[in-house]
């Protein structure tokens, strides 16, 4: 029967209220019962009972302060409208509210997600609203909505994500979390492997510290879930695919992960706490807990894959672009262009990744096109202190992880004491990766049992919050507890878990501290097999010729642009030249001789990776490896077309950032070592900002971590009155650095030089830094030129002579210099007319080959003096290094001085004309006429 309405009110709307009624007379309000069960007994005898101005009831009290609805269809929508409000801040807002942290410190309330912000009474509970965003049921009572936005963002996982811009993805995730209620099912067989890895981890650093009281551990005692983390991060990724995981992470836990999880020998770590083996270090290695390994995953399928720990200095962050460029170079190796087939699972401290900036470059990577890897895994092993600094000390965002919130990812805010909470955002998170190929984040809370180091007194700057952790419980013992009230597990099987993992502790402990105990030696892998690092005295010299038939044929073929391409009109002369070139007319620039190094070794099979800012075209306009269409923007790179078969050729344009790219290329380079790895400074003086990549992996990885590695750094270098920010690329800071044969240093003089020291770098097995002190000016210099048959005929000299021209006999004055100075050098010797002076050129500052230097200077007479000049100050440059080898008398015969601007805080003068008066000066003293 058909309820009397008024016409006001919306019968589908009320039919609606009524379906409901039938299902469940509680689900709606008890006016409307009252009034459902009258129309029930029949409208006709209903309504007189009632009353002639029977109306429906109101749908809820709107609270105070709220428009009142003008009939009833407005007021259901009403009631969505503010239902949905409520859905999304939720969505929004939920993780302010949720209970991530262990300790339980109080959260500010959030007004946006109390029903009451939006005029909800608790009489409106029992209403039902459409929850068809929620994925299930479309409909659900209010009670039953709070409840399940309480669910899914307010417990143990705080979830942001709505700052992502795709609908897709947002829904993607809401779809997820909302219909699991963001909790994940777990069988027996899984609970009793977090119990596990929990138990590993606790009981490791229980023995760590009862065997080696106040030993430096950086135990992770209070966020011991970082390992059934790891762990289930690591199975979750080879379920996907994934061949290969590279992991990098500070010192907190480290020890914990490489016994647990990287498969490193317990009785390995004990004989390094044991410190037995000094003769083994001395000079050269690292702390325990800034050790890399790398070892093969048995997973639960019986599938093997690779676990790479890198090592890692101090400077804690500086290691991610490392390990990214590292799992770059496998995809490439691979030939994943999907970036399915390696991992970056990336470990970090909460006030590290809050306070380095190296993070924000590190982030900024994940979605160029030359640096991807198909999104990292970023984990915060959030402490809540960072040494003695709180939280509101080290950071202005209400997250650590707010810098994150750059990228289109989302981060999970979870409770490192509710494992299972942690195995849901794993699972989460990786499938979220797999499904995007993003970053992820998971910031996981805990805290820190004991201070910095285990040295550390904690109580002294955090006294109440040491007081409080005190009194907790372990994290192990809370999820047993969870798991006995389950019933799936018995406090005997949890025991014996534990000492059996004591047991083994035990034993190999006693194995580190027996007489013959050896020391394990751990290789660099297959890839490295033939490579060799020590001394560059070790090492035959190569040929790096190239038929000269053959370079001009590569060199008309890169002139050579695809039908219908039109080229900038401005390079049609530099194309025109570079054919002169070819055929013999016109000799070689820097750039011709670059680009046949590059060329050469792609089609011998050798891949060839630049990255640098604004590197395609060159800082100074003179590469144009990358060429665009003038009509059309299309590109085309000649370098990567020369020939079926060849290696790729990679010119990348890389962020405006010095450390993160120059750390992804080198990590880059420690997975390609038959590659030829560039990075360039768009200055030299660039160098600054990575100069902890440089100190802390490039100069010192091989005596840290007998780490090999050929990075080669173009750093343009030379004064020509641009001031002192874009002048020197401090040659002084690698020749400090200089030791053990650690770094080749060069700064040469001729385009020849150049790619012959550019093929010997791939060609020698002897993998060591390059740095390259490039020109500016000699880029266009007239002089500044080689023949072709310079590149065909002659190898790499460390030391080029003077011209024979010049009789050794009648010299006064030998100058040895090295980079363009030669060339102004030259020009006054010539305007002069000085037969008595003569010139040689270090071409190889270091290692520097004395048996190369003996043999151009002995045809000069003793009674000659040598002066080494530099366009540097005095404090600058390579003279204190060459005066510091040789004293007062070069090579134990010739007087020695050097020939400089004068010491300086500042390495040049803002002033161009200011610059060539302190030139003409060296030029002037140079020659005696100062």
């Amino acid at each position: 029967m058909e309820p009397n309405l008024p016409s006001s009110l919306s019968l589908p709307f009320v039919e609606g209220l009524y379906a409901d009624y039938l299902r469940d007379p509680r689900s709606v309000p008890e006016d409307w019962q009252r009034w459902f069960e009258a129309l029930g007994n029949g409208a006709e005898r209903a309504a007189p009972r009632l009353g002639p101005s029977f109306a429906p009831p109101r749908l809820f009290d709107p609270g105070p302060g709220a428009p009142a609805a003008r009939n009833g269809a407005d007021d259901v929508a009403a009631l969505q409208d503010r239902a949905d409000q409520l859905v999304r801040a939720f969505r929004v807002r939920g993780h302010r509210a949720a209970a991530i942290d262990p300790l339980g410190l109080p959260r500010a309330p959030q007004p946006e997600l109390d029903p009451s912000f939006y005029g909800f009474s608790e009489r409106d509970l029992a209403r039902t609203v459409s929850t068809e965003t929620l994925g299930g049921r479309e409909r659900h009572t209010l009670g039953e909505l709070i409840e399940r936005l309480q669910a899914t963002y307010c417990r143990s996982i705080g979830a942001q994500f709505m700052h992502i811009d795709e609908l897709e993805v947002r829904r993607w995730l809401q779809q997820r979390m909302e219909s699991t209620r963001n909790r994940i099912e777990l069988s027996r067989a899984e609970q009793l492997r977090i119990l596990t890895r929990l138990t590993d981890a606790v009981i490791f650093e229980e023995f760590i510290q009862k065997k080696y009281l106040g030993a430096k551990s950086f135990s992770l005692e209070g966020c011991e879930s970082l390992i059934p983390l790891l762990d289930l991060a690591i199975e979750k990724a080879g379920e996907q695919g994934v061949d290969e995981v590279v992991l990098a992470m500070a010192h907190r836990g480290r020890l914990n992960v490489l016994a647990n999880l990287l498969g490193k020998s317990a009785r390995q770590i004990f004989r390094e706490f044991e410190d037995a083996d000094p003769a083994l270090h001395y000079g050269r290695g690292d702390v325990k807990y800034h050790l890399g390994h790398s070892g093969d995953w048995t997973l639960v399928d019986g599938r093997q894959i690779h676990l790479s720990l890198c090592f890692n200095p101090s400077h804690l962050e500086f290691v991610s672009p490392v390990a990214l460029g590292r799992v770059r170079a496998k995809q490439d190796r691979w030939e994943d262009s999907e970036r399915r087939r390696g991992l970056a699972l990336l470990i970090h401290g909460d006030a590290a990744f809050a306070g380095e900036g190296i993070v924000q470059e590190t982030l900024n990577l994940s979605e160029l096109a030359g640096f991807r890897v198909g999104g990292s895994v970023h984990v915060i092993v959030n402490n809540q202190l960072g040494f003695t600094t709180r939280p509101v000390e080290y950071r202005s965002s209400t997250y650590a992880t707010d810098v994150a919130k750059m990228l289109q990812s989302p981060i999970f805010h979870v409770n490192g004491e509710d494992p299972e909470a942690v195995a849901q955002v794993v699972r989460l998170g990786l499938d979220f990766r797999e499904r995007f190929q993003r970053d992820v984040v998971i910031d996981m809370y805990g805290y820190r049992r004991r201070g910095h180091n285990e040295g550390d007194e904690p109580s002294f700057t955090d006294p109440l919050l040491y007081a409080t952790i005190a009194r907790r419980k372990g994290v192990r013992e809370g999820y047993l507890e969870h798991l006995l009230e389950l019933g799936g597990i018995s406090r005997e099987e949890a025991d014996e878990i534990a000492a059996a993992r004591r047991r083994h502790l035990e034993e190999e402990l006693s194995a580190a501290r027996r007489e013959d105990y050896v020391a394990p030696r751990q290789g660099s892998g297959k890839i490295w097999l033939g490579y060799v690092g020590g001394g560059e005295s070790n090492v035959p010299r190569v040929e790096t010729g190239v038929d000269e038939d053959r370079l001009a044929e590569l060199l008309e073929r890169l002139t050579v642009i695809p039908e219908g391409f039109h080229l900038h009109p401005k390079l049609q002369r530099g194309f025109a030249q570079r054919r002169a070139m070819a055929s013999g007319e016109r000799p070689l620039d820097w750039s011709a001789a670059e680009a046949l190094a590059f060329a050469t070794l792609a089609t011998e099979g050798h891949r060839v990776r630049l990255s640098g800012q604004d590197t395609a075209r060159g800082t100074f306009s003179q590469r144009h490896a990358v060429l665009h269409d003038f009509e059309t923007d299309a590109t085309w790179i000649p370098l990567a077309n020369l020939a079926e078969g060849q290696a790729p050729v990679e010119l990348l344009n890389s962020p405006l950032s010095e450390a993160g790219v120059l750390g992804f290329e080198y990590g880059y380079s420690l997975d390609y070592p038959e590659a030829l790895v560039l990075w360039e400074a768009q200055f030299g003086d660039f160098i600054n900002a990575a100069q902890v990549i440089v100190d802390q992996f490039i100069a010192s990885a091989e005596d840290k971590w007998q780490r090999l590695s050929g990075i080669v750094l173009l750093l343009p270098h030379g004064f020509e009155g641009m001031g002192p920010e874009h002048s020197s690329a401090r040659l002084e800071r690698f020749l400090l650095l200089a030791a053990e044969d650690n770094l080749q240093v060069v700064n040469l003089t001729t385009p020849a030089q150049y790619f012959h020291c550019l093929r010997r770098q791939v060609i020698r097995r002897w993998r060591k830094p390059l740095i390259v002190m490039t020109p500016k000016s000699l880029l266009r210099h007239p002089r500044a030129v080689s023949p072709l048959a310079d590149l065909a005929q002659r190898g790499f000299r460390r030391v080029l002579h003077d011209d024979p021209a010049i009789d050794p006999a009648g010299v006064e004055r030998v100058l040895l210099c090295s980079g363009k100075l030669y060339y102004e050098l030259l020009e006054k010797r010539e305007e002069d007319q000085r037969s008595d002076v003569a010139l040689v050129r270090l071409e190889q500052l270091y290692p520097l080959s004395e048996e190369d230097l003996e043999q151009a200077l002995a045809p000069y007479p003793d009674a000659a003096s040598a002066f080494w000049v530099q366009e540097e100050p005095e404090n600058m440059g390579a003279w204190r290094f060459l005066r510091v080898r040789y004293g007062e008398r070069l090579l134990g015969r010739l007087p020695f001085s050097g020939i400089t601007r004068p010491a300086s805080a500042s390495p040049a003068t803002g002033s161009a004309a200011s610059h060539k008066l302190e030139q003409q000066e060296i030029l002037l003293k140079a020659f005696d006429l100062a």
